[in-house]
């Protein structure tokens, strides 16, 4: 049986909806008489955490940047709105272009189609990763690209193990997808097809140059008095690299398991 539980792209962003919705609930029981749910320990988390968050914070209502715990916060709400309604409404209003920002946040396809792929390796770890190099596209990009190259290691000697063929652990991933591809009939010197050739070299060099982009620009190794930082959009083509990599070594992998089962019939 495979994991069909992994996490998705849809997952993450259901949670933080999730939890900012939960913030303006709290913050409507506490600006109309009530207590705050889990106290000021509670608010000031989850005020860290979203003000943490470079790729929405500039849509935090401005009250929640500069209320750093619940008095503050009382000290503001009490003078902004007079009655209860108009506190909600305040506290609707104020929260309204991230919640609607969240709700209709566009994503990739992609990103929940190479998450299916990858439960057919039935690890949870290689999930989890997949999910976390998404998360951090954004609002840490030299940890997404980090991420992206372990993970593209992690996949193929997950096939490796599985088509029960010895490695070095400490190999590169070059060599890594290169004694995964030649196993699976996916280099290029198999083929004579001049079309497949190059899109398998291609495969190759895509590999390697997510090895070469994540020694230059990820969080894996110290840098010089003129650091290269990579921006959100440099760490998205990792990821996605990284992830269509991983999905069709997987995919090929599931295909080289049925028409080896086929065969020993």
């Amino acid at each position: 049986m495979h994991n069909t539980t992994a996490p998705t792209t849809r997952h993450f962003r259901d949670e933080i909806l999730a939890r900012v919705t939960n913030l303006q609930n709290r913050l409507i029981a506490r600006a109309t008489g009530h207590e705050y749910d889990g106290g000021n320990t509670a608010y000031q988390r989850i005020r860290s955490d979203l003000l943490n968050r470079p790729d929405i914070r500039h849509l935090l209502p401005p009250f929640l940047q500069q209320c750093r715990d619940l008095e503050q916060f009382w000290g503001w709400i009490k003078y902004e709105g007079a009655g209860y309604a108009e506190r909600r409404e305040l506290l609707w209003d104020a929260f309204r272009p991230m919640l609607d920002h969240l709700e209709n946040t566009a994503r990739l396809p992609s990103d929940d189609t190479v998450s299916v792929t990858l439960t057919s390796l039935d690890s949870s770890g290689v999930q989890e990763m997949w999910q976390r190099a998404l998360d951090r596209r954004v609002r840490d990009p030299e940890g997404a690209i980090t991420l992206a190259r372990s993970l593209l290691e992690t996949v193929c000697k997950h096939v490796l193990d599985d088509l029960e063929q010895e490695y070095d652990p400490h190999t590169d991933l070059p060599k890594l997808w290169s004694s995964a591809s030649e196993r699976l009939n996916l280099a290029p010197s198999q083929h004579k097809e001049v079309v497949f050739r190059a899109i398998l070299g291609n495969c190759q060099a895509v590999v390697g140059n997510l090895a070469a982009i994540r020694n230059r620009l990820g969080d894996a190794h110290g840098q010089g008095r003129r650091p290269v930082k990579p921006q959100a959009r440099h760490a998205e083509l990792a990821v996605n690299l990284s992830g269509s990599m991983a999905s069709f070594l997987v995919a090929t992998l599931a295909n080289w398991r049925e028409t080896n089962r086929v065969d020993r019939k």
